[in-house]
């Protein structure tokens, strides 16, 4: 047996991951604010099963909580892989390094980098405690590599999961498990994210007519070629590289 979790399924390329790995035959545990009702109908034609936990990833004690639930119900089930994909992010603060709160820069820190390395650690945990085969990724992006005027939280928070798989990758090869964790950047979607991007304000993010010049030439791919990339990806369990930061632009 096969599951995966999956954070962030309510829309976009969460939901569409989440639609695909049950296509796969594989069951999923989704997490988000909200619930996505279409993913139950799926999960149902599918013949897999589909469990949905509402959780705010920016609330620390709460995201550990519902993970430690979810974790023990699922290892007692005996699967022979986990998946856990790490999609959930933000992208406020967009705005000069200055002007953006404390409290703004600590919420998006939380949701994209401290919440993704609490669920993988405490997931590499419970595969080596019950000998279960784990792949875990988390949705980087090209911002990780190159800074952006505007988008110091996000391009930080990126930057430092990149350096956390490579870390974590490490000591797993070297510990001999049979555990491994990537990244996995999806380029540019045609998302409820890149709407938000598109009506920033110039004097807060500059590269924001570049952006909108990407819906207008149709050049924003769809989540579920997208997403279907990363399910090849991450199913294809003997190919994958431990540590590799993968990218769409590479497959498409």
């Amino acid at each position: 047996m096969r599951h995966a979790v999956v954070t962030g399924v309510s829309k976009g390329l969460g939901e569409s991951i989440a639609k695909i790995l049950m296509e796969s035959g594989i069951h999923v545990t989704g997490i988000s604010r909200s619930r996505q009702a279409q993913l139950a109908d799926v999960a149902a034609e599918n013949n897999v099963t589909y469990q949905h936990y509402a959780c705010d990833l920016g609330d620390l004690a709460a995201t550990e909580q519902t993970f430690q639930q979810i974790s023990e119900a699922l290892f007692l089930q005996e699967p022979d892989t986990v998946y856990l994909i790490n999609n959930a992010a933000v992208l406020e603060p967009i705005d000069q390094s200055m002007n953006t709160s404390s409290a703004d820069v600590a919420y998006h820190i939380q949701v994209n980098t401290t919440a993704p390395m609490v669920l993988t650690n405490l997931f590499l945990k419970k595969a080596a405690e019950h000998d279960v085969r784990f792949i875990g990724t988390t949705i980087t992006s090209g911002a990780a590599e190159r800074p952006m005027y505007g988008w110091s939280a996000y391009c930080s928070s990126k930057a430092s999961i990149n350096m956390y798989t490579k870390t974590a990758a490490l000591e797993q090869d070297e510990l001999k498990t049979d555990s491994k964790v990537i990244a996995f950047s999806p380029g540019v979607m045609d998302t409820q994210m890149q709407e938000r991007i598109r009506n920033s304000n110039k004097d807060a993010f500059r590269e924001v007519e570049q952006f909108r010049k990407y819906k207008e030439q149709n050049k924003l791919n769809d989540t579920e070629v997208v997403g279907g990339v990363l399910v090849d990806i991450l199913t294809d369990e003997t190919n994958i590289e431990n540590g590799k930061i993968y990218r769409v632009t590479d497959y498409l």
